[in-house]
């Protein structure tokens, strides 16, 4: 078993215990999306931390959607118990990039990809080869995106 998904179930067993109902719900939730990853596909395997990181980052973002969703729709109550939820994932999760740091990998993508002959809007994707394997996991896409496409136009 990986170390992530055996403290995932170690966090469980001790949210159990204490009778937060919030935290246990969270983690088994996460726990059985991970184990659907192990048994999806042809054979069943046990996911890496990497792999368990990425299902917990998906789950995450699953909450931060429904959030907002719930916000739209004028249930404010739904909406602060997955932001909640969110938040206890974002425990698991490696610390994400601030702003700063972000536009700082970005612009020197933008250089790289310049240098390479590749300007404007038509470089976005060239720009994102190069940031995307350096930010994997500290940086949601969408924001990525967003300041690849600001430095691009500016």
């Amino acid at each position: 078993m990986t170390t992530l998904k055996s403290k995932l179930q170690e966090d469980l067993t001790a949210a159990i215990r204490g009778r937060d109902e919030l935290r246990s719900s969270t983690l088994r939730l996460t726990l059985t999306a991970i184990t659907k990853e192990e048994v999806s596909g042809k054979t069943a395997r046990e996911l890496s931390d990497d792999e368990v990181q990425k299902v917990i980052a998906r789950e995450a973002k699953k909450r931060r959607e429904a959030a907002e969703a719930f916000a739209d729709g004028g249930r404010p109550e739904q909406a602060e118990k997955e932001k909640a939820e969110g938040e206890i994932l974002a425990e698991y999760l490696p610390k994400q990039l601030s702003e700063d740091e972000l536009q700082a990998i970005v612009a020197q993508a933008v250089e790289e990809a310049k240098a390479a002959g590749a300007e404007g809007p038509r470089a976005m994707g060239q720009v994102m080869k190069i940031v995307n394997p350096k930010v994997a996991g500290l940086a949601e896409g969408g924001r990525v995106a967003a300041v690849v496409k600001k430095l691009l136009a500016g």
